[in-house]
């Protein structure tokens, strides 16, 4: 099986011709019998679109999309094993067992933050379950200081450079070890400058935009135009959102080098993705914006890997967008907010989990080269299982930020009249309540200073 990425309409005012259409290549190598997008039959002789290498026909001819269903790239089966000519990636044993490994961190957390949120220890969650080969995949394929714009399902990448147990907690928490938003975020709203992981933002598809733009001054950047690209995370729902598009042609055009990383996991919240679009999926849709674009199967981990790496290397040599989309399956609800088993049968969830199960498949994997068994499999899940639980009732003893930070950080300069008013609001309704109300004086004990920083003179 050969790895290969659509090639895109590379020059601006090119239209297709029999030497631009978007090729895909199968697992054996052969290409499709007709052409992707309709090649017009004329002839020679009527010449062409003036600045273009559009044939004039004289045949009236409409042409949808590619000319046959776009291929998914993988390397492993459902079981684990190699495809036949499939290339793997060069990795040796320590570096599979880490891809497994953060694999299973995230479930691990997805557990106890899903149930101490049911509790009420924490207001939000939303898990990661099925889609753990997809995101630890990603992460591996990418550079440190790639500057990643990501969705919400997005903290393996984090937890892949480094982020840590005690920084995920205190950011659900939102106690002082949350230092980019100072509890001021959603929980899984994350963000990192010093791991170049832009903070989320629950609004839709914005990142796709902002990616653009980042990409743009990385590329304006000489000590980074040749070594890092910007990483937009999205998933198939948000590719609905008018600033997806605006995204990808603003990368396509002005260029710049931005990875679009697209999970297909067949739902919007409820909305299943048959009901999204009528095309073939999201990686359909870059050809049209002259985009490399790549389907990768996103639960085998290997080739999410391998087709991030070469997307990577194709936005630094070519210095504009690339597309992938990787095929997946969301096991979990949308977030705490919502119950699927309302729109979705709890069977269909169940054989998919059995069918499909990126874990599984990663394990067998590893079972195969002996690098693996019954005993590491629990040795792991223990220890992760303790981790997490006890990072999460460590983080339960960290106050959170003086109260007053609510109002610092947003503007540069002078501060504004409306935030004044609101400092002066609060201070007054804490003085007056603070400590004679129950339910404040127990909340006011969780900031460091209590609000004293508010309600005493300076």
């Amino acid at each position: 099986m050969r790895l290969s990425l659509v090639p895109l309409l590379s020059r601006p005012r090119r239209l297709p011709n029999e030497h631009s259409f978007i090729r895909y290549i199968s697992s054996s190598g052969s290409r499709p019998s007709s052409p992707a997008l309709g090649v017009a039959r004329s002839a020679p002789t009527l010449g062409h679109l003036p600045n273009t290498q559009s044939p004039f026909t004289v045949e009236l001819e409409f042409f949808n999309s590619v000319g046959r269903p776009i291929p998914t790239y993988r390397v492993l089966d459902g079981l684990g094993d190699p495809l036949e000519n499939a290339t793997l990636p060069e990795l040796d044993e320590n570096y599979a067992k880490k891809l497994y490994e953060h694999m299973q961190l995230l479930p691990a957390l997805d557990n106890l933050l899903y149930n101490v949120q049911r509790q009420g220890k924490i207001s939000f969650y939303m898990t990661s379950h099925g889609e753990e080969a997809a995101v630890i995949g990603a992460a591996a394929g990418l550079q440190d200081d790639d500057e990643v714009l990501s969705q919400y399902r997005e903290m393996g990448v984090l937890l892949w450079r480094g982020f840590g147990l005690d920084a995920i907690m205190g950011q659900c928490i939102g106690n002082e070890n949350d230092k980019s938003g100072k509890g001021r975020q959603m929980p899984v709203h994350l963000g990192s400058p010093a791991h170049h992981f832009h903070t989320v933002s629950s609004t839709l598809a914005t990142q796709a935009a902002h990616a653009a733009g980042v990409g743009f001054a990385l590329r304006r950047t000489p000590e980074r135009r040749e070594r890092s690209i910007a990483v937009c995370f999205t998933g198939e729902g948000a590719a609905s959102e008018g600033d997806f598009h605006a995204g990808l042609q603003l990368a396509s055009t002005i260029p710049a080098p931005v990875l679009y990383f697209v999970r297909n996991n067949g739902f919007a919240i409820s909305t299943p993705s048959t009901e999204q679009y009528h095309g073939d999926g999201i990686a359909s849709r870059g050809p049209g914006y002259g985009t490399d674009t790549i389907r990768v199967d996103g639960n085998d981990v290997l080739a999410v890997l391998i087709a991030v790496r070469a997307a990577r290397k194709r936005c630094l040599e070519q210095g504009r967008a690339v597309l992938v989309e990787a095929m997946t399956y969301r096991v979990g609800h949308h977030s705490t907010s919502d119950d699927s088993f309302a729109y979705r049968a709890r069977a269909e969830v169940e054989d998919r989990k059995r069918i499909d199960n990126p874990l599984a498949r990663m394990r067998r994997f590893l079972e195969s080269r002996g690098w693996w068994d019954a005993a590491a499999e629990a040795a792991l899940k223990a220890r992760l299982k303790s981790d997490v639980l006890t990072a999460f009732k460590r983080a339960e003893m960290v106050p959170r930020h003086p109260i007053g930070e609510l109002f610092t950080d947003v503007y540069g300069g002078e501060e504004p009249w409306n935030l004044r008013e609101q400092r002066a609001e609060l201070t007054r309704l804490l003085k007056k309540y603070g400590q004679m109300w129950e339910p404040w004086r127990k909340e006011l004990d969780k900031f460091r200073e209590q609000g004293r920083d508010l309600t005493e003179d300076k």
